[in-house]
C-alpha cells in the first residue's frame, strides 16, 4: 500500500468531478490517480479540505459524528482494487470490538478520511494500473 494524498480537485474536459490522489513520497514526476466522482462527494471532499462547514450536518459529518458516539475511529481507508474501470475501497475503524474493516466507494472514503484526518492508501497495483504521469503544482 502506498501513502497518497489529496492533490487536487478538478473538472475534466466534460465538466465531471476528479479527485487526484498522489503518493506523499512522490518526487518531481509522480504517478497520479485520478478518480472520476460525484458532485456531491467532490463538494464533501473540498468542504473538508477547505476546512469549511455546512449550517447543519452534512452526511459525512454525521458519520464522523456516530462513530465518535460509538467509540470507533477511522484508522485508515484504502484504494484497493479496480475492476471493470470500478475503483473498490475500504475503511478501516478501530471498535470496542477490535479492527473492523468496511467495504466503501473511494469517493465517500477519500471524503471520510478527509474530515477525520485519516491515512488515505492505494493498493500499488492500482497506482501502477490506473496512474498517470504528471506534476500538480501546490
Amino acid at each position: 500500500m502506498i501513502l497518497v494524498e489529496i492533490a487536487t480537485l478538478a473538472l475534466d474536459v466534460r465538466g465531471e468531478p476528479v479527485v487526484i490522489l498522489r503518493p506523499v513520497e512522490a518526487g518531481d514526476s509522480a504517478q497520479l490517480l485520478p478518480i472520476w466522482i460525484g458532485v456531491q462527494e467532490a463538494n464533501a471532499i473540498m468542504m473538508a479540505v477547505e476546512r469549511m462547514t455546512a449550517e447543519r450536518p452534512m452526511s459525512y459529518d454525521l458519520m464522523v459524528r456516530l462513530l465518535e458516539h460509538s467509540g470507533s475511529s477511522v484508522t485508515r481507508v484504502a484504494v484497493t482494487g479496480l475492476e471493470s474501470g470500478t475503483f473498490f475501497a475500504e475503511i478501516t475503524l478501530q471498535t470496542h470490538d477490535g479492527v473492523q474493516v468496511v467495504d466503501a466507494r473511494p469517493s465517500d472514503s477519500i471524503a471520510l478520511a478527509a474530515r477525520t484526518g485519516a491515512p488515505i492508501y492505494v493498493a500499488a497495483a492500482v497506482l501502477e494500473e490506473a496512474g498517470v504521469s504528471g506534476v500538480i503544482e501546490d
